[in-house]
């Protein structure tokens, strides 16, 4: 089937809507026409200079997005513009539109207490999953046989020898449960593993269990456990996202923002900060002294100061973006902890759950070629280089009669 062709003119009237219709209604003629204005076009718009025009004036740049938003929402008159007994008929739709809505909210709320009620069975295995992992007590011989009904056959060889391996290891030092269980998991799960440094990596060593609850309004808290460690004395680090009390057009519930904890950090621990050497000079005796100061640095423990909603303060267009992207990143990591990490730690622990990652799912899997395919390519190229150069050569033999056609091979390959 052929793709259709883009930015193609439809050859038919399109229909009026509020988007495409005036607010005063125009004759429609079968030969109405562009405007021939020739002066105005588009490669003559210098954008350089008016993106310098409005970085030198913030004002004019307020002023027109102020206009803009001030036509979003607003009627183009063709609603108004039809019969009493058609709208009367829209508001109609509209009302049912308004019921359709409450089931949908309705909807979410239920889905939300199926997801508790689910939840509240997959805490004891949450539970179970905990003591196994500091090595309070040890998986049932049914979990481990369950555990290993995955492995393939011809595996068998392999697991023997890691198991003979394993048992040589646990006689001259048994360790307890599965050391940096967590920190390994999440250096799996690709959105965490960018936020944490090689300096987080000594605290998360010490992480004992990441698991989450919901709350009783629309939100859920995560919960870090960790054991006695030299960065902070708190046995725990919570992180609490809230959504709003209204719903979202479809019934979803909308996310307002999230508060986390404070980290109590004992003293020159905090790996939120850097030392930074700085110079300073007297003015007095013009001597000069290193002074060390803290300045902020990457950590994955800002994960637990995240940020807030942009304020009226926040008039700057630039920086109300820039606070709603990392709004929504920082959800984002949230509902990645909630939904893929710790439902599936044991996965991401192994690095199983990476084949499982949609990393590609935006990707166009055609802009892509196999290797070989590559390999095959380039040897036509070259192929087609050497006929190319030996048509040359033999331009004598051509005149002669001599020479072979040399299309059989391009419309083989054709075929």
């Amino acid at each position: 089937m052929s793709e259709p062709i883009r930015n193609k003119k439809a050859d038919f009237p399109v229909a009026p809507t509020p988007q495409n219709t005036p607010a005063n209604n125009a004759p429609i003629s079968s030969h109405a026409q562009q405007p021939g204005v020739s002066s105005i076009k588009e490669e003559s718009l210098d954008t350089a200079a008016a993106a310098s025009l409005f970085a030198r004036n913030p004002a004019l740049v307020s002023m027109i997005q102020g206009k803009l938003g001030q036509l979003v929402g607003r009627s183009s008159g063709y609603i108004e513009s039809l019969p009493p007994v058609v709208r009367r008929r829209v508001a109609g739709l509209k009302g049912i539109q308004k019921e359709h809505s409450k089931l949908e909210a309705q909807f979410q709320e239920e889905v939300l207490e199926l997801e508790k009620k689910y939840f509240a069975k997959f805490t004891p295995l949450y539970e179970r999953r905990s003591t196994i992992i500091n090595g309070s007590v040890e998986p049932t011989e049914k979990e481990v046989e369950e555990g290993k009904e995955d492995e393939e056959e011809d595996e068998e060889d392999e697991t023997k020898d890691t198991e003979k391996k394993e048992q040589e290891d646990e006689s001259e030092s048994p360790a307890a449960g599965i050391p940096e269980f967590w920190l390994s998991a999440m250096k799996n799960q690709v959105s965490l593993a960018e936020m944490i440094t090689d300096r987080d990596e000594e605290a998360l060593k010490h992480l004992t269990d990441i698991r989450m609850e919901y709350l009783d309004c629309p939100g859920f808290r995560l919960i870090f456990e960790f054991s006695e460690n030299e960065f902070f004395t708190n046995k725990t680090i919570t992180k609490t996202y809230y959504y709003k009390d209204e719903s979202g057009y479809g019934g979803d519930f909308i996310y307002d923002h999230a508060e986390g904890s404070k980290i109590d950090w004992k003293e020159e621990k905090d790996l939120t900060l850097r030392l930074e050497s700085k110079k300073q000079r007297n003015k007095n005796t013009k001597q000069t002294r290193v002074v060390k100061i803290s300045v902020p640095t990457e950590s994955f423990f800002n994960f637990f100061s995240p940020p807030q909603p942009p304020t009226d303060e926040d008039d700057d267009a630039s920086v109300a973006s820039d606070i709603e992207e990392r709004l929504e990143l920082d959800y984002q990591l949230g509902e990645d902890i909630k939904e893929k990490l710790i439902p599936r730690a044991i996965d991401w622990f192994t690095g199983e759950a990476l084949q499982f990652e949609e990393l590609g799912e935006d990707m166009d899997p055609e802009e892509f070629d196999d290797e070989d395919d590559e390999d095959e390519d380039d040897d036509d190229e070259d192929d087609e280089d050497e006929r190319g150069s030996a048509s040359v050569e033999d331009d004598s033999d051509d005149e002669d009669g001599t020479s072979k056609p040399k299309k059989e091979a391009a419309e083989c390959k054709q075929n």
